[in-house]
């Protein structure tokens, strides 16, 4: 038997659908296309993320959490009552499977923060995310991993078959979805570990390596961002987050952010965008992210997917009527949309940017 062993840093894969119209589809199908690229993962991780599958309790902000032992869920659960007022508390419907004979505790909260706890200079959504900070850096095994309204996380250890057949994915409803099978490389293979990274809407999934991960970790912290969850990927959930929500970029200049064009290549546009990329290059310099990837990011609004700027991971992209598509290969959105209208990978550090329609 040989054993020797290279390491791979070309798996995972993701994909992702959106339809502008908000119309909601089964999670079987984000299913069926993670699945034909289930050779992309080592079955150390897999998971999903939906939009739109909480109507009824659309003005709360849906907790899932994972408790390590179900000893240390009382202690949360006094934390969430003391700062929150709670809606409905439910352990997420799973199902037995064979390959999973273990796994967290899985409870859902919906919530709405307590107005006393609220401040002028702290808004509702910072301190939603400064609840999922300490929950998750101050609680031993307890971890908040989605936190998001209207909108939730399913994740865990396992191949992407055996997580959505876990989670009973095909009984959710979404119009936006994105999913991902892993294949761990620099960091271990563990429930929390796997993608989709979330904070409040935004939802990561990611193929590649993110080598600026220590000088992103260090600029975060610098902002009051936690990270603790032993993952690269974990920065540019936090990084979208800052420039976003807290800083008020778009989301076009936010991706040029992440993926922002060369010196020797901005030296040759026309002053005024020249200028421009200058300042976001000097300005954010430690939110820029190095190394190979690919990303797709959901958020309430929308989808996005982006490359690296000499994109060193692949990105495909689809449409058909109301539907946007984006995956790894092009024969996982064949899957679940076999004639596509049009399909094209773009390029290098160019962002596909597809928003929801106004209601």
């Amino acid at each position: 038997m040989n054993h020797n062993y290279q390491k791979d840093i070309s798996g995972c894969g993701l994909t992702g659908l959106i339809n502008k119209k908000k119309t909601r589809v089964s999670g079987d199908a984000i299913a069926r296309s993670l699945c034909l690229m289930n050779e992309r993962g080592n079955g150390l991780g897999a998971g999903y993320a939906a939009y739109g599958i909480y109507p009824e309790f659309a003005d709360f902000y849906a907790f899932h959490i994972m408790y390590d032992d179900p000893s240390v869920r009382f202690g949360a659960e006094d934390f969430l009552k003391h700062n929150f007022h709670v809606e409905k508390t439910e352990e997420i419907p799973t199902s037995p499977v064979a390959a999973i004979p273990i796994s967290p505790l899985l409870v859902r909260y919906f919530v709405s923060p307590n107005k006393d706890k609220l401040s002028s200079i702290e808004g509702e959504e910072d301190f939603v995310v400064n609840t999922v900070m300490k929950i998750n850096s101050e609680m031993d095994g307890v971890y908040v991993f989605s936190s998001g309204k209207n909108m939730g996380a399913f994740k865990g250890v396992g191949n992407p078959a055996e997580i959505a057949e876990f989670y009973r994915i095909e009984e959710y409803e979404g119009y936006i979805w994105t999913a991902h099978t892993r294949f761990p490389t620099n960091t271990p293979g563990w429930w929390g570990g796997a993608h989709p990274f979330t904070l409040l809407d935004w939802s990561i999934v990611h193929n590649g390596e993110i080598s600026s991960y220590g000088i992103n970790k260090r600029y975060l912290e610098m902002f009051g961002y936690k990270l603790m969850l032993l993952t690269d990927t974990e920065v540019v959930t936090y990084i979208l987050d800052l420039l976003v929500r807290k800083h008020g970029l778009d989301i076009q200049t936010a991706c040029t952010t992440l993926a922002a064009p060369f010196w020797k290549d901005i030296d040759e546009l026309d002053e005024d965008r020249r200028e421009l990329l200058t300042a976001l290059r000097m300005t954010y310099g430690s939110a820029l992210l190095n190394g190979p990837f690919s990303l797709l990011f959901g958020h309430s609004n929308g989808l996005v997917g982006i490359n690296d700027r000499i994109k060193l991971r692949p990105l495909v992209a689809a449409t058909k009527d109301d539907f946007v598509y984006m995956a790894s290969e092009e024969s996982a959105i064949r899957e679940i949309c076999p004639s596509p209208d049009k399909v094209w990978a773009p390029r290098a550090g160019d962002p596909v940017i597809v928003n929801l329609e106004a209601d």
